[in-house]
């Protein structure tokens, strides 16, 4: 008999073009990272859901089009990716610092970067997936070696 538990479902919701979108996604991460037990890095994968999910409203969506948001098991299962699948032109890149800090916008992709073990971005037709991964291991802190 098999005692192990299978690994989580992927969850999926779409989203449209409105600012309430941006929390209703990020709860909808936090009910499935729940449902998950994923603790460890709860907050950094909730903090890239919003920044990813704002860029796609405020980037990536056309009027009159939304955005899909998709979680899914990464790893042995105790990661977790985030997706967000939009149907904008143009590919979203880390801000190059020319000697001053980034303004009041540009700053997301530099979180998702600095939180996530890898992102990037995937074709799709129309438009593109940004995509985050998480490892199940908690971050070390900043200037601490493990």
């Amino acid at each position: 008999m098999n005692t192990q538990t299978p690994p989580p479902s992927p969850r999926e919701r779409f989203y449209r073009r409105e600012r309430q979108s941006i929390p209703a996604a990020r709860a909808f991460a936090r009910e499935a990272l729940s449902a998950w037990e994923v603790d460890g890095r709860a907050d950094d994968v909730l903090l890239c859901v919003s920044e990813l999910t704002t860029n796609a409203l405020l980037h990536g969506v056309p009027p009159g089009r939304g955005f899909l948001l998709r979680l899914l098991p990464y790893g042995d299962g105790d990661g977790v990716r985030v997706e967000v699948h939009d149907s904008g032109d143009g590919v979203p890149a880390v801000p190059q610092a020319r000697g001053r800090e980034p303004g009041e916008s540009g700053r997301g992709l530099l979180l998702v970067s600095e939180l996530a073990d890898k992102w990037g971005v995937g074709e799709r037709s129309p438009g593109k997936v940004v995509w985050c991964e998480f490892s199940a291991a908690a971050r070390p802190a900043p200037g601490r070696l493990n």
